[in-house]
């Protein structure tokens, strides 16, 4: 039986990750996990906290690795992915992998020493099949990186979902270039936030070289302003289990606490879930 802290618990957990604990992993990879996080386990949890679905989002630290995510989502009608994919990437392979639970292809910027040129021959073509097959781009960035990310893709016409609040900047999170961009981006009707990983917006290195700072702090100043600025109907919500990185720091029941004091109207809750079900499920 579902063990659901709160009464109202979100219908669509839209940022997860699995993985086995013998997967490949590569040569950029900002960390190694020791331990499996398997799509059961997963599912496992959405049960006990009274979730329906989930959103596993493509790990970075495997790269283009995509197989085990796409063996469970064959397997889990539950589930949705979103895959890291060489811009390269054929029309017939995306096509399969819509077939298999596929909906989106995750950009993951974060840490990284330099940026693609998002304007180049393959990266126009691979955002025009994303286009096409009716998916998004699901954005990983630093917040001051975020803006020409956006600019690039905007001119595509393809929808856009950024992760993690935008990672705005810790010292100025509401006046910051990136979060302007953002908002700039949402105006523009296609793109979404996700509200997830606040514990991480002290820094994308503050895992390890600030283990304590408060990030939900920074989480709830964001919040706020994106609910009064853009509205649920361009918010999502996501834990962001197993909390690489962080793991032993964050709960589930934690992340879930957090939703609803950040989101504190029942009314705005419930239509972040049908944003979330019409734009993963539908």
């Amino acid at each position: 039986m579902a063990q659901d802290p709160i009464p109202d618990a979100p219908i669509v957990d839209c940022h997860a990750h699995i993985f086995l604990d013998d997967m490949p992993v590569s040569r950029s990879a900002w960390t190694q996990t020791n331990y499996p996080f398997t799509a059961q386990d997963f599912l496992d949890t959405l049960d006990r906290h009274g979730v329906h679905f989930g959103v596993i989002s493509g790990l970075s630290i495997t790269g283009f690795y995509n197989d085990y995510m796409i063996s469970e989502l064959r397997r889990n009608a539950r589930l949705r992915g979103t895959a890291i994919v060489a811009p390269e990437t054929d029309r017939y392979t995306l096509e399969r992998m819509r077939d298999d639970g596929i909906v989106g292809i995750r950009l993951q910027l974060a840490r990284q020493p330099s940026l693609p040129d998002f304007r180049d021959d393959s990266h126009r073509l691979l955002f025009r099949r994303v286009r096409d097959l009716g998916w998004h781009v699901h954005v990983a960035i630093e917040g001051p990186l975020l803006r020409p990310v956006l600019d690039a893709l905007n001119e595509t016409g393809v929808n856009i979902v950024v992760d993690h609040f935008g990672h705005p900047d810790p010292a100025d999170p509401l006046r910051c270039d990136g979060f302007a961009a953002m908002l700039g981006s949402i105006d523009l009707g296609r793109t979404w936030v996700k509200m997830s990983g606040g514990f991480r917006l002290s820094g994308t290195a503050a895992w390890q070289s600030d283990p304590d700072a408060d990030g939900d702090v920074i989480a709830s100043e964001v919040a706020a302003e994106l609910l009064r600025r853009v509205g649920p109907q361009r918010l999502l919500w996501g834990s962001d289990t197993p909390f690489v990185g962080y793991e032993g720091r964050i709960t589930y029941a934690h992340t879930l606490e957090r939703f609803r004091s950040w989101v504190p109207d029942a009314s705005a809750r419930a239509e972040m879930s049908r944003t979330a079900l019409k734009l993963y499920f539908s």
